[in-house]
């Protein structure tokens, strides 16, 4: 059976159980059975008492027996978990799944009645060594199961990134060989949090601006690791910005419609956190873009 009991990661299994007499079953470590049924369902709600007490299972359908192991229908002991799947009373192990709406309707659509789509993956020894083979599975009668991995997938799904809205400086034609500012609004550099929840789990994503990659127009690129200081008016014209900037060294009147396309990528890092766990998934990025006009400076000589 699957070992998917504790209280901080697991939405327990309620419905459609017959709670087995303590001779058949056997209590974990959080006080709850083991499901000695014969079925391959991921958890089951019925509890044994104290925390610690331990029954004298008769389990032969595998998954966790009396001695506190996890075994094949044979007999054969094995890993109660593998990375984040548990043992199942048939020797395979069994994961959430986080399907799309694509591969679930693949499947034959989503079937009515509670229950939860897991990956199921079967062990066997080969040439080469070990083999595993298996797909989702659709099990009848479990809650949903979800990993907190699986809630921030999609908390990080949910994260509504502000556009980039860019800054040259000083503002309108830039000039050759006269540094440029570049910078984006404080509006578009700042964190963004989402939210994704199952009963008794909550898990958080949060992006954090760390980048910004700009591409010039001209065949340069600039990678700047903040948002960019804003020129101020008065400021000394040849003066380069302190922490993000570009010299033109030629004008853009050869270039399409007489003005280099000037585009900038936000990087995101997104972090997450719940249910006493906390890591790091996919990053994102956001993008913008504008038009800029490079001229060359003219002097005026007298005599």
């Amino acid at each position: 059976m699957l070992r998917l009991a504790h209280a901080a990661t697991i939405v327990a299994v309620t419905a459609g159980l017959v709670a087995a007499a303590p001779s058949t079953a056997s209590a974990d470590e959080w006080g709850r059975t083991i499901c000695p049924d014969g079925s391959q369902r991921p958890g089951c709600d019925v509890s044994t008492g104290t925390t610690g007490q331990t029954g004298s299972s008769t389990n032969r359908t595998g998954g966790r027996d009396g001695d506190r192991k996890c075994r094949k229908p044979g007999g054969d002991v094995i890993p109660c978990r593998r990375g984040n799947a548990w043992a199942g009373g048939d020797g395979c192990y069994y994961s959430p799944a986080d399907l799309s709406a694509d591969t679930v309707a693949a499947l034959g659509g989503q079937p009515a009645g509670e229950g939860g789509w897991y990956n199921r993956t079967c062990y066997a020894g080969s040439a080469g060594g070990e083999l595993g083979l298996g797909g989702p599975v659709w099990i009848a009668g479990a809650a949903p199961v979800l990993s907190p991995e699986v809630l921030a997938r999609q908390a990080r799904a949910k994260l509504l990134l502000p556009g980039v809205v860019i800054e040259l400086s000083p503002s309108g034609d830039q000039l050759v060989r006269l540094p440029t500012w570049l910078s984006v609004a404080a509006s578009s550099w700042h964190e963004r949090s989402a939210t994704a929840a199952v009963p008794g789990v909550s898990v958080t994503a949060t992006a954090r601006p760390v980048k910004a990659t700009w591409v010039m127009g001209d065949g340069s690129a600039v990678v700047c690791e903040g948002p960019g200081t804003p020129w101020k008016p008065g400021a000394d014209p040849a003066a380069a910005s302190p922490d993000c900037g570009h010299r033109y060294l030629r004008s853009s009147a050869r270039a399409p419609g007489a003005a280099y396309t000037v585009m900038v990528t936000v990087a995101w890092e997104v972090t997450w956190a719940g249910a006493g766990q906390s890591g790091t998934i996919a990053g994102l990025g956001t993008t913008g873009s504008v038009r800029v006009r490079v001229a060359e400076s003219q002097a005026l000589v007298t005599r």
